[in-house]
């Protein structure tokens, strides 16, 4: 990868972890994203994944968005998994598997991405795709919240006082 490419993917990422707005909107740039992705660039695959999530600087493809994140997971990529499961569980563009929502999540808590954690610890308070379990809930909230995720830390207050 040249060293083009890394600083564009980081300054991009960066920019969608601190303002989660999409940065790239000149075809160029997308064009280079794609290539970045094309030759294994995991975190440009996820990035890109997000643009055809929300339909930003690209027409809104839930099944594009699908096939990036995988990719990005397959590169280990957490931030991919986390993404794949959200999508798994909501049933966008692919079809809607509780249980493949939580392996992806497990996937990218284990691996340190706070939104699989807060999407895992939803998913045991609510019993979709598991036993639902207020321990194990509490639990993946706890880590989110170690993670710095502000969902994470609120959803575990809330659970611990209502417990």
């Amino acid at each position: 990868m040249t060293p083009r490419y890394v600083l564009l993917a980081l300054l991009l990422i960066g920019g969608v972890l601190v303002t989660d707005t999409v940065w790239a909107q000149s075809s160029t740039e997308i064009q280079e994203l794609k290539v970045g992705c094309d030759k294994g660039f995991a975190d440009g695959c996820v990035y890109l994944g997000l643009m055809y999530f929300k339909g930003q600087g690209v027409k809104q493809d839930f099944f594009q968005a699908v096939d990036l994140y995988r990719k990005a997971c397959d590169g280990k990529e957490v931030a991919g998994c986390s993404n794949l499961g959200r999508m798994y569980f909501l049933g966008q563009g692919v079809k809607q598997d509780f249980f493949q929502a939580v392996d992806l999540s497990h996937k990218a808590c284990d691996g340190g991405a706070a939104k699989g954690c807060v999407n895992l610890g939803a998913m045991y308070e609510n019993g979709q795709g598991v036993k639902q379990s207020d321990t194990d809930a509490l639990t993946y909230f706890g880590k989110a919240c170690d993670l710095r995720d502000e969902r994470g830390c609120q959803n575990y207050a809330k659970l611990k006082q209502g417990k």
